[in-house]
């Protein structure tokens, strides 16, 4: 029969898809932040930020250079002489210059702007960590979801084969009954359409488990993209215990976001200071030790020889310089102004995402305690249907019906197991959990 053919092929499918390995989704996460991608470029620009705090890249420490030089020339000269009159007169006459020196540059004072540069630097190192949290953040709710979307895809494969499994049942009991002559062809052909629909959309969703499991490989950046994995989870398990105000508390101290945007405004203050620094004097000092050599052809001296310390001390105030030091000012006052404003429109931001997903986050629990009841029942009306229909007392049109109910209640019950899952990940991120709720030691709590 075709039936047993296209059951051969799904089962053919179920052993080319047998897993290799067992990972949990603290595992997936553990992979995935070591092998990822873009996790591991994000942590080197975190690193460049932290090699960058230094004092010598603020400003703090003398620079010291080694110099040496060698220059000459050639000359021509006619010179009277002041005494007597006379003329001498002299072609090609050289004159060489040796030198070879240390040399020392500090700024002791500029305002203030030396330690404004400084904190900088470290604000910015803190501005990277946060930048690769957010990644991390981002990168770890991603894979969360698409962990639990493969398992729900995964269920709807096991319902799909499961209403297969019914289907061909019911394909068995109508081919008896027309055999025995107590039911009609049209009811086992019609079984039979029924079955192939079923075959047909095992087919379809086995494609759609691959590409989840393929796009969950890529994620945790498997050598092997399409090596087979097997979930230590099963099945979806909803948390319906999320506090909103405890979620709330932790969004304003903990959302990455928030923390970004205040270590952007502090930059701005710093920018703001760095330009007011200009407006103290400059304290610089420089000092030097070298040796140079001279050799002359004509003039008193054919030798000269020096070896030596110089040293300097500068002191100066930029008096004014068109009114630019006043304008960036003016501007910098603006931009610590624009920042605070983005903080609030940031909070008010996340305040309605809160509330969006928290309302998304109830309404799904509500539904979840409603689908619950609802497949225990389609259960039970469904083995009614296939035990009345044996007995040739329901049609095979009334049994489908109930088999498709069955079917529909446990799409939706899944369906809403991985919306609240979604929710929870939604809610953890924004409040800032995400990473301690799914870490090993919270999973090993529980």
């Amino acid at each position: 029969m075709k039936y047993n053919i296209v059951v051969l092929m799904l089962l053919l499918f179920g052993v080319t898809g047998s897993a290799q390995k067992v990972y949990s989704l603290q595992e997936c996460i553990r992979i995935g932040l070591e092998r990822n991608y873009s996790i591991r470029i994000v942590r080197n620009e975190e690193m460049q930020s932290k090699n960058n705090v230094t004092l010598g890249n603020a400003g703090y420490l003398p620079t010291v250079d080694l110099e040496g030089g060698f220059s000459g020339d050639i000359n021509n000269e006619r010179n009277r002489l002041a005494s007597d009159g006379s003329i001498e007169k002299g072609n090609g006459i050289t004159s060489e210059v040796a030198n070879v020196g240390l040399n020392v540059n500090w700024t002791i004072f500029d305002g203030f702007g030396i330690q404004a540069n400084y904190e900088r630097l470290k604000e910015l190192h803190l501005l990277g960590a946060l930048n690769t949290r957010i990644v991390i953040e981002d990168f770890i709710a991603e894979l969360s979801s698409e962990y639990y979307n493969l398992i729900r895809q995964k269920i709807r494969l096991n319902n799909l084969r499961s209403t297969l499994e019914l289907s061909r049942e019911r394909v068995r009991i109508a081919e008896t009954h027309f055999n025995v002559g107590s039911g009609s062809g049209l009811d086992w052909q019609q079984a039979q359409v029924d079955f192939n629909a079923d075959s047909s959309l095992v087919l379809n969703q086995l494609e759609v488990v691959y590409a989840s499991r393929i796009r969950l490989n890529q994620l945790m950046a498997l050598n092997d993209v399409e090596e087979q994995i097997q979930f230590k989870d099963t099945l979806i398990v909803p948390n319906p215990y999320l506090d909103e105000v405890e979620l709330w508390e932790s969004t304003l101290q903990t959302n990455t976001s928030l923390l970004i945007a205040e270590k952007n405004r502090h930059l701005s203050e710093l920018d703001y200071k760095s330009i007011k620094s200009r407006d103290y004097p400059y304290l610089r000092l420089n000092a030097g030790y070298g040796y140079t050599t001279n050799w002359n052809e004509v003039g008193t001296y054919d030798l000269q020889k020096r070896l030596g310390f110089n040293y300097g001390l500068t002191v100066g105030i930029n008096l004014f310089d068109g009114l630019n030091r006043k304008r960036e000012k003016r501007n910098a006052k603006i931009d610590i102004e624009n920042q605070k404003l983005r903080v609030q429109e940031l909070k008010l931001s996340l305040r309605a995402d809160m509330c969006n997903f928290w309302m998304a986050y109830q309404n799904n629990l509500n539904r979840w305690e409603l689908e619950k009841e609802n497949s225990v029942v389609a259960e039970e009306n469904f083995q009614r249907a296939i035990d009345r229909y044996r007995l040739r007392e329901l049609s095979g049109i009334e049994l489908r019906e109930a088999q498709l109910s069955l079917l529909e209640a446990e799409e939706r019950r899944s369906d809403v197991e991985h919306s609240i899952k979604v929710c929870e990940i939604s809610l953890l991120q924004l409040s800032g959990l995400l990473i301690e709720y799914l870490s090993e030691d919270k999973a090993a709590k529980e």
